[in-house]
């Protein structure tokens, strides 16, 4: 069968690439970040990404565990502190990137038998790089998932 996420590579790739050094209201090192701490959420619980301001990273935990628990009025109070809309995006964004993948690379880990990608919690002094490469990145552009060869589209 082979590697099931080996063909995400370059898209994933690009993707993190587009939204972390291009160019935006927010600092990219802000971005880089809130992508890390979202990441680590998605892979194990409790806290990370220490580099993300205190007022930003409850709103960042919470869009990585449970975006749709989001209100107007979590925004509001960013807004009233001085977060710009543009930046909010920015953070929503890096932040859902984050946490979907880390997530990926945890079902990944489970096809491959693995019963964490991060190796076992006794063993491990601190979280991998999420912006490192995969051992299996994903491709969401492949058709094997709707079941039919390329041609059937």
């Amino acid at each position: 069968m082979g590697d099931p996420g080996e063909r995400y590579a370059t898209y994933s790739a690009h993707l993190v690439d587009r939204v972390l050094a291009a160019p935006g209201h927010t600092p990219r090192e802000l971005r880089r970040a809130v992508l890390a701490r979202a990441a680590r959420l998605g892979l194990t619980p409790g806290p990370g990404g220490a580099d993300v301001p205190a007022a930003l990273a409850g709103y960042v935990d919470k869009v990585a565990r449970h975006a749709y628990t989001v209100t107007d009025e979590d925004v509001a109070a960013l807004q009233r502190a001085g977060t710009s809309d543009d930046a909010l995006f920015e953070v929503t964004v890096a932040a859902a990137l984050g946490a979907a993948l880390g997530r990926l690379e945890r079902g990944l880990a489970a096809l491959r038998g693995e019963s964490s990608p991060l190796g076992a919690p006794s063993t491990l002094s601190s979280p991998p790089d999420p912006l490192s490469t995969w051992s299996s990145p994903p491709d969401p552009l492949s058709t094997s998932w709707r079941g039919g060869p390329e041609g059937e589209r």
